[in-house]
């Protein structure tokens, strides 16, 4: 791995130039990460051999934020990158992945066949998945919960730094950083969604933005296109999408690539950022003031359409 604070540079694999896109930090924790990343969810969906080819230009490209989740796919979302990092790739880049559990035996489970299908033996980042119920927090910091088997794997160098990942509500991942202080313990990352409509209604980054900012706290933007509702409202490009999430104080912002151009598409608005004014993020705001006020353009916070937990009870443990 490269120090902290250093800029990756690779030599793609394909033209022989020397690659790279800027970084930031990772709040407090002292590594560096691609300002965007790639979603792990759609490289589930679509060829494995294309799924592989992304992943691989994207790292050549300098793109070295992975996402990834154990239960994407039934587990083929995690096996693809596992294939995709051999022959070097994996120590070009930065895993993360996330896991369900909220019981020990759950967690632990979870994490080693996360390990096997991504052909490591450790990720960067390990995320408990979809904090979107305020009993989830309690689970976890319960005795016998999740949190003592990633803290435990953390110990055994299975994992580098913890995180947690919400979509519903912001008042539930602020319960969660509220249980986490009560118990003493400090998350290195939470990853939340962003965009443009995020700010009308139950907004993350009006609530939960400044909190992580403060604390220091690697923030992942995701949803930066309302996982491509936002487009629907012909009111913002995926480009402005892009950008605007940028514009915000986050370390990355993830977004799904299932074809190559989508991809293209996130290398170049990632080499050409630049940040938007305060007049201009204001401006995208009160573009989308209407149809975000509408509640059709933000899946993920109205309805189960995101819950993968929820529709399937049994991956909590």
């Amino acid at each position: 791995m490269p120090p902290p604070g250093s800029r990756w540079r690779y030599r793609c694999s394909t033209c022989g130039m020397e690659q790279q896109l800027p970084q930031r930090s990772l709040g407090r924790t002292g590594a560096r990460v691609s300002i965007v990343g790639v979603g792990g969810f759609h490289l589930g969906g679509i060829e494995e051999a294309e799924a592989v080819r992304i992943i691989r230009t994207a790292v050549d490209h300098g793109m070295t934020f992975l996402d990834n989740s154990w239960d994407y796919h039934g587990g083929a979302s995690e096996e693809r990158m596992g294939r995709a990092l051999a022959g070097g790739y994996r120590e070009r880049a930065f895993l993360m992945t996330k896991i369900d559990g909220r019981t020990w035996e759950s967690a632990n489970a979870q994490l080693e066949e996360s390990l096997l299908r991504l052909r490591t033996d450790r990720v960067d980042l390990l995320q408990f998945h979809e904090i979107i119920r305020m009993e989830d927090a309690d689970r976890i910091f319960a005795p016998g919960g999740a949190l003592e088997a990633v803290v435990a794997a953390r110990e055994a160098g299975k994992l580098r730094f913890i995180g947690f990942t919400g979509h519903k509500s912001p008042e539930i991942l602020l319960h969660m950083l509220s249980v986490a202080d009560a118990h003493g313990f400090t998350f290195d990352a939470v990853q939340l969604p962003l965009n443009p409509m995020d700010a009308h209604v139950e907004s993350f980054e009006k609530m939960v933005l400044p909190v992580l900012e403060a604390r220091g706290t690697g923030v992942l933007g995701m949803k930066p296109l309302g996982a491509g509702k936002l487009l629907e409202s012909d009111t913002v490009s995926a480009e402005e999408c892009l950008r605007y999430a940028l514009s915000l104080p986050t370390s990355t912002v993830i977004t799904g690539c299932d074809s190559m151009k989508v991809l293209d598409q996130a290398v170049r608005v990632a080499r050409a950022f630049s940040p938007y004014t305060a007049d201009e993020m204001n401006a995208l705001r009160e573009r989308t003031r209407q149809p975000a006020l509408g509640r059709a353009f933000e899946p993920y916070k109205t309805t189960a359409e995101h819950d993968s937990t929820a529709q399937n009870p049994r991956w909590l443990g």
